[in-house]
């Protein structure tokens, strides 16, 4: 047992020690991209990085929580007030995107009048070619999105 022990002890150090190096170096150490209770409780909205603005009709505030190194994919918290978003097959929705209600609902109105309610606790995955109608009293979502070519993602 204390041979496991010492040698764990051994590791460990030699883990440290190389990290130490690596940071010594100039090399960026690559963290997870954690969103705490505390940030979704409305504190993420006072990030310096918060994007505020126009859309919709309405006040929007975004916060990115993760770009991909080659700016394909990422993830966020997004609010926004009331508003109607409509989106056609000549001008679909442009990015897969996950969303994850935190508060508020929105209601999706699919090109074939299919409807689907999407409220707090609920998540859906919108695709690229959707078109439809997003009708909205307000909401507070977290978001993940995937774009081959980078765009949606600006």
């Amino acid at each position: 047992m204390k041979k496991i022990v010492v040698a764990i002890i051994i590791f460990a150090s030699i883990a440290v020690v190389a990290f130490a190096r690596q940071h010594d170096q100039g090399v960026e150490v690559v963290l997870p991209a954690k969103v705490s209770k505390e940030d979704m409780s409305g504190s993420i909205f006072s990030r310096p990085d918060m994007v505020e603005m126009e859309r919709y009709g309405t006040n929007t505030l975004d916060v990115v929580t993760l770009m991909s190194s080659d700016g394909k994919f990422a993830s966020g918290v997004y609010k926004a007030g009331k508003h109607r978003a409509e989106y056609t097959a000549e001008e679909p929705y442009g990015v897969d995107e996950f969303l994850y209600m935190v508060e508020g609902k929105m209601t999706l109105t699919s090109a074939d009048d299919t409807v689907q309610e999407i409220g707090k606790g609920d998540a859906v995955t919108i695709p690229r070619e959707w078109a439809g109608v997003i009708d909205t009293d307000g909401f507070l979502q977290l978001w993940v999105i995937y774009s081959e070519d980078g765009s949606g993602l600006e």
